[in-house]
Order: C-alpha cells, then structure tokens, then sequence
C-alpha cells in the first residue's frame, strides 16, 4: 500500500468522520413557583439560528450580539415567541409576558413568566421555535412542577404536549 493511501485511510477519513455536524436544539425549562404563583420560562436557541429565522420572518437584519444589532429587537422576539409559543394550564389558555433576554457564547436565553398561577394540574405546551426554518429542529421542554420534574421532545411534526401532575 502506497504512503498517500496509508495517510488517506489513517487520517483524512477518519477526520472527516469527527466534523461538526449542525444539529438544531432549543431547550425550554418550565417551572412552578407557587410561593410566586408564577410559572417562569427559560428558553435557549442558538443565535445564529434564531437570528436566521427572525431576519426571514420579518425582513429585517438583526445583527445580533454586534454594535450594528438593531436597537428594539425585544419586539421582535415577543412577537415570534408569541406566535411559536402556547400554553394552557389545566386547560385554560394562557398568555406569558415577555420578560426578556441575554446572550451568552453562541446561545440567546429568553425569559418568560405566567403570572396568577395558583396550581398546576395539567400543562398543555405547544412550541414551534424554528421548525419553519430547519427540518430537523428539535425542542427539549423539561418542565418542573413541586419536585415531579417531567421533560418531552418535541418536533415539526410532533410539537404539542400534554403533562400531567395529578
């Protein structure tokens, strides 16, 4: 065997094998504080992907995280979380006040709250966070009610969820 079918087989395709692949995840913790009678939402998303989305969404060029990033972008993700996000509790709708966000290395953290929130016995959750924009989008909701603590994935095609706390 020649030396540069040795350097191929050795070392170019297995380094091939170990490049990055993009992968799509947003991760979404919900958890009742019943000493606040809130339910408090924190969502992450890569920003490059949610800026992706919003700048398509909505025409804009969001330039997040940089001294060109468009000065009111809070109405901007209100907006998409409203319309990607639903929840009911105990079967009755509710809406969640925008509270805010942060940016930390590559991700974005939104802060969420449902306010007057007395108990929790069922949490329906729908979330279509970018799965208009990326086929393979997958939403991890872990949600927290008293020390029951129950997660679910959910897809384009499976975004809606129903949890329990009975």
């Amino acid at each position: 065997m020649t030396f540069k079918r040795r350097f191929l087989l050795l070392f170019i395709i297995p380094a091939l094998s170990l490049t990055t692949h993009k992968y799509y995840l947003s991760l979404t913790q919900i958890n009742f504080k019943s000493e606040a009678n809130s339910i408090q939402i924190i969502i992450n998303v890569f920003m490059d992907d949610i800026e992706t989305a919003l700048n398509k969404d909505y025409e804009i060029n969001l330039q997040l995280d940089t001294k060109k990033e468009l000065e009111h972008n809070d109405v901007y993700f209100k907006k998409y979380l409203q319309q990607k996000l639903d929840f009911k509790v105990d079967g009755i709708h509710k809406n969640f006040n925008y509270i805010g966000k942060e940016y930390d290395g590559d991700l974005v953290y939104f802060y969420l709250e449902i306010e007057n929130i007395n108990q929790v016995n069922t949490l329906d959750i729908k979330n279509n966070i970018l799965t208009n924009h990326f086929s393979g989008q997958q939403n991890l909701v872990k949600c927290k009610v008293g020390k029951k603590h129950k997660s679910v994935l959910l897809t384009k095609n499976e975004n809606s969820a129903k949890l329990t706390y009975k």
